[in-house]
């Protein structure tokens, strides 16, 4: 036992070498830790909305139609100079044609027929006006 008045020193301990990281401080700021949940619940409520819609998506027949598509496109030998009018013209017709789209088509071409043949009528009418009546200038001059 020592005396009272001798001070007994004790040795310091030389630090432990470990081969693992230092940890991280056990305590997170009450902001930070905020921000990281408010983050990690837009990323969560953003993966719940996009996976309700390509349940949507699937549901609806789109994604089946898309990819249908996109594998006519891959197989295609040829490929064509624009892939948004194949994209066009394959999802067009995929969809039914609308009958009151068909009758204006044929409404449309009925049109053009009669315009043409009005239009050769009336060359043949003036010019069979112009047999018969005098020119413009004989006109004026009587």
């Amino acid at each position: 036992m020592p005396a009272r008045g001798s001070q007994v020193r004790k040795r310091a301990r030389p630090p432990r070498m470990s081969s693992a990281p230092p940890s991280p401080p056990a305590t997170v700021s009450g902001a930070s830790y905020a921000a990281a949940a408010v983050t990690m619940a837009h990323y969560k409520a953003a993966d719940s909305k996009r996976e309700q819609f390509r349940r949507y998506l699937e549901k609806s027949g789109v994604l089946d139609t898309l990819t249908k598509v996109l594998v006519a496109l891959y197989e295609e030998p040829e490929k064509p100079n624009s892939a948004l009018d194949f994209l066009k013209h394959h999802l067009g017709a995929a969809t039914p044609e609308n009958p009151e789209i068909e009758l204006l088509r044929l409404e449309l071409a009925e049109m053009k027929e009669k315009y043409e043949a009005t239009v050769e009528e009336n060359k043949k009418l003036k010019a069979k006006l112009a047999q018969y009546e005098p020119p413009q200038e004989e006109k004026r001059a009587e």
